[in-house]
């Protein structure tokens, strides 16, 4: 009798291992990466997880005269390295070079998410606490190299974006905007900033950075805020002035939303015409091939239909309540870049001297999956504006961040394009700021 409930018990035991290795197993891709990117993506049916696929690429940084590899044409060199955790870029017109040292704010989150979330940063190479500093890179004898690597604003709070208006600096921590007094030439600022508006910064604060960029004729302020959560699952409350672009009124001291239904926008850009473009992190647990991640023309009163929606009305059925009304005023996205492939830098290459196919366009980081399997992203493309809008295929700029076993090396982050033309390309985990060049 014994022996027949043992057995009866281990045929549980393995039925039970089976319905968890069932719901936990991770979903792989079914479409190459390239028919989920350019302007018509293929979208299929959703496959909804309880567990998300994990596949993350192990760290293991550069070593001494190790690098991308550059699309032919063009050389890539180590700007400055050093760094701890550089993440967005910015251009001073004096040719100074800022970056942004930053990270999350400490995670407040507990229990199994939180510790998932913990483990996913550390073997990502993110597990690292904010510098929460930003910081001068000066080239002063042109030789591609920054001699001078100096604290330039301390103090602050996980901060991300940074723009130049007129002569004051704003800079965007992750619970609000500043403004700093600035002379060029300064290789510091000592005075503590003036705190214009604030953010929801709410727990967990997830998509916690705020990038920033400023409207052609320097009276208003874009700022991009992510969500707070994949799907609104930490609650509505929580999302109240997220997942949206915001416009700053410098003169009316006031910020109106101004694009909004944008999971997690991070990287924006003017266009040549002074047209508003970002990048968008889309969302996840529908499968290794959903949702893209994508480029879009960011205009006034646009909605892109997060979370109810994506890809111009396609329906998550996971949301609710589901607003099925907000279809037909939602806007598509303009340009997929991959399912998962994290893209955070955008820079427009009409002031870049990199060659005369690489100016009529955007180069894009994409930093790299943590949920699709095989592993999408880790590189830095260029997406083709023929004729003033996104077109046809990426072309590869910067790839090789993962070597030959799989890992990273490094994860290209944000992008600036130089006074001379080349382009910068953060690293936050070689802690690297790489210069691409046009070959002499």
């Amino acid at each position: 009798m014994w022996k027949h409930v043992r057995n009866i018990v281990l045929i549980f035991i393995v039925l039970a291992l089976a319905g968890v290795w069932y719901i936990t197993r991770p979903d792989v891709a079914r479409l190459p990466l390239e028919a989920v990117t350019g302007p018509t993506p293929e979208i299929t049916a959703g496959r909804a997880q309880i567990f998300p696929t994990i596949k993350v690429a192990d760290v293991d940084r550069w070593k001494s005269g190790e690098a991308p590899v550059t699309a032919p044409g063009l050389v890539v060199e180590r700007f400055s390295e050093g760094l701890d955790h550089p993440r967005n870029l910015y251009t001073l017109p004096n040719g100074d070079i800022l970056v942004a040292e930053t990270n999350s704010p400490p995670r407040k989150s507990g229990g199994i998410e939180g510790f998932v979330m913990k483990w996913l940063m550390g073997k990502a190479g993110a597990g690292v606490p904010s510098a929460n500093r930003i910081t001068l890179l000066r080239d002063a004898d042109g030789d591609g190299k920054a001699e001078l690597k100096t604290p330039f604003i301390t103090g602050l709070n996980s901060p991300f974006g940074m723009v130049l208006v007129g002569d004051t600096l704003y800079v965007a921590n992750t619970d609000a905007l500043l403004a700093f007094p600035y002379t060029e030439g300064d290789t510091s600022i000592a005075e503590k900033g003036k705190e214009l508006t604030r953010f929801n910064a709410m727990a967990p604060n997830n998509h916690w950075t705020r990038n920033l960029a400023a409207s052609p004729d320097g009276k208003k302020i874009y700022i991009a805020v992510g969500s707070n959560s994949n799907i609104g699952e930490n609650g509505i409350e929580t999302e109240n002035g997220r997942a949206m672009v915001f416009e700053y009124d410098i003169a009316k001291d006031k910020k109106i939303p101004y694009s909004v239904g944008l999971r997690n926008p991070v990287g924006m850009d003017l266009d040549k015409a002074g047209r508003l473009w970002a990048v968008v992190n889309e969302r996840d647990m529908l499968g290794s091939d959903l949702v893209p991640d994508y480029l879009a023309l960011v205009e006034f009163g646009s909605d892109y239909g997060w979370p109810q929606h994506y890809w111009g009305g396609f329906t998550d059925a996971r949301v609710s309540p589901p607003k099925p009304e907000k279809r037909e005023y939602e806007r598509r996205p303009d340009y997929a870049l991959g399912a998962h492939t994290a893209p955070l830098g955008l820079a427009f290459g009409f002031n870049a001297k990199l060659g005369s196919g690489l100016t009529e366009g955007a180069f894009v980081a994409r930093h790299g999956s943590w949920n699709r399997k095989p592993v999408s992203g880790y590189d830095v493309i260029f997406v083709p504006f023929p004729k003033g809008e996104p077109a046809g295929k990426p072309i590869n700029i910067l790839t090789g961040f993962l070597d030959k076993d799989g890992n990273a090396q490094g994860r290209p982050t944000m992008l600036a394009i130089a006074k001379d033309g080349a382009l910068l390309v953060s690293d936050d985990v070689g802690n690297i700021v790489w210069r691409v060049r046009a070959k002499n």
